[in-house]
């Protein structure tokens, strides 16, 4: 996946049956859908591949036990049968992994002990293990920091666990070997009509800073919580859609947190549940549902959620976590549908929408990561359909993710840094065949560096920068240019 020759292929192209804008979850998963099923496919997304909101999941493959609560049951069925789709496509990045809810009173044991053995039974097939429940001795063995006061026992259960970015980049390069075109850093200025139907797009790579104009049958606008920028394009006298609600994680190092199961708290004092999650040999921590009114592809943690996040861990943490344990904190915004009376973002639906305007823009947002490759079987349905394109059929319930034979090399004898065992040869092959262009492309999503212990990121930055310089042909200014923001950047995630 080389950025000059998808440049080349987007010259080289007179029309194609679909463009599609946002290079998330969404979007990406739609490239690969449409590319799979022979549709001439072109995906374009402003900045980096999963900048936004797809990068900054807690790290869970998962039905969603909330939404069991809640009585979403279509949901759940839905996402657990995505998430068996998953972890088969994509076993290099996926896993099931254990969790277990401590309770802390006779009846939460109970409860929290149906639910759960109903959401595995509701698995089938796809069940990723057996729900059981432990007493006091084997929750402490299981979950070795947990607070240990007036505990009665707990409920192991299983879910899966991903790396988001990664999987948004091998979704990025599947997409390319079918034949799509995948464009970051390449932005949508304007969309062109004809007897009142949408029929071109207007693009601006904003690297090389040249406009395109591409001929489309039909355009998917999956763009998250931007939803409304590029429906307003069509339409500006359109009403917002989207109610964006922001959740931040935490990372801690595993000292806090020991063993390998992860804790779920079934409800937090606004009725969220929380996670402490192992990952790359850090502890996730979250989330928040925070509504937010602005927007931006950088949110930040708000005072309020640090304080809520570390306050409920401590509460179920044997050893206290400090503001200045935390390595990282990250925020991200989740595109949430508008729905008429609801005052807490925490009871908005995590399904999907799908619209339709009568300029044949076709419109996703909503959803979840779990859930993304149905979402993308939905919109490019859709989009078939309102184009009158061919009908072809989806192929992407047993579809391979990404190369899962391929590991990134670790034979060069230069490291980022000495806490990860990323080397100069993986910087390369990020920059020639993942399209990694900044220094934030690689320590955010092409490893998750940025997420995992931002100061460590910014004593990486200027040795990736001279790496990135030579494999680009860029100078002295660039270098200083790209470590000078990276570092700007990498501030925001320390508290």
């Amino acid at each position: 996946m080389n950025r000059d020759e998808m440049l080349q292929q987007l010259q080289q192209t007179t029309e194609w049956d679909i463009v599609i804008i946002g290079g998330g979850a969404t979007g990406l998963g739609a490239a690969v859908d449409a590319t799979t099923r022979g549709y001439k496919t072109l995906l374009i997304e402003a900045y980096d591949f999963g900048k936004g909101t797809s990068s900054r999941s807690t790290k869970l493959v998962h039905g969603g036990v909330r939404y069991l609560a809640q009585g979403n049951i279509k949901l759940v069925m839905e996402a657990l049968r995505e998430r068996g789709y998953l972890l088969k496509n994509a076993p290099h990045i996926t896993s099931a992994s254990p969790f277990i809810v401590p309770a802390y009173s006779w009846f939460d044991k109970f409860f929290y002990g149906v639910g759960l053995k109903v959401y595995d039974i509701m698995a089938g097939k796809l069940s990723l293990g057996k729900t059981r429940l432990l007493n006091k001795k084997e929750t402490l063995q299981q979950l070795p920091g947990v607070s240990d006061k007036n505990l009665k026992g707990g409920i192991l259960y299983y879910d899966g666990q991903f790396d988001d970015a990664r999987l948004a980049i091998d979704l990025a390069v599947t997409a390319a070997k079918h034949g799509g075109a995948i464009l970051n850093y390449c932005k949508v200025n304007a969309l062109v009509k004809e007897n009142g139907k949408i029929k071109a797009v207007i693009l601006e790579d904003t690297i090389n800073k040249k406009v395109y104009k591409v001929n489309a049958q039909i355009v998917i606008n999956a763009t998250g919580v931007f939803t409304d920028d590029i429906m307003q394009m069509d339409e500006p006298e359109n009403d917002m859609l989207v109610s964006p609600s922001q959740g931040i994680h935490l990372v801690v190092d595993r000292k806090f947190f020991p063993g390998t199961n992860a804790l779920m708290i079934p409800k937090t004092d606004d009725g969220r549940v929380l996670f402490a999650v192992p990952w790359h040999d850090k502890v996730v921590l979250g989330t928040t549902d925070t509504p937010v009114d602005n927007i931006s592809f950088e949110p930040r943690p708000l005072e309020e959620e640090i304080e809520f996040v570390l306050h409920h861990a401590n509460r179920y943490l044997a050893q206290h976590i400090q503001r200045s344990d935390v390595r990282s904190a990250y925020a991200g915004l989740r595109p949430l549908v508008k729905q008429k009376g609801a005052k807490n973002t925490a009871l908005i639906s995590r399904d999907h929408t799908i619209i339709v305007s009568k300029a044949n823009l076709v419109t996703i947002t909503g959803g979840k990561w779990t859930t993304y490759r149905k979402m993308a079987e939905d919109v490019v349905n859709n989009a078939a359909f309102a184009a009158k394109l061919s009908k072809k059929s989806c192929v992407t319930k047993q579809l391979p993710i990404g190369d899962t034979k391929k590991a990134l090399s670790k034979n060069g004898d230069t490291f980022l840094h000495s806490a990860f065992t990323y080397t100069e040869a993986d910087i390369i092959h990020f920059a020639k065949h993942e399209m990694a262009v900044t220094v934030e492309d690689v320590l955010s999503r092409r490893t998750r560096i940025l997420l995992l212990d931002a100061k460590a990121a910014t004593e990486a930055a200027p040795f990736v920068a001279k790496i990135l310089a030579e494999v680009m042909n860029k100078d002295a200014q660039w270098i200083n240019e790209q470590v000078n923001a990276f570092t700007e950047l990498a501030n925001n995630y320390k508290l």
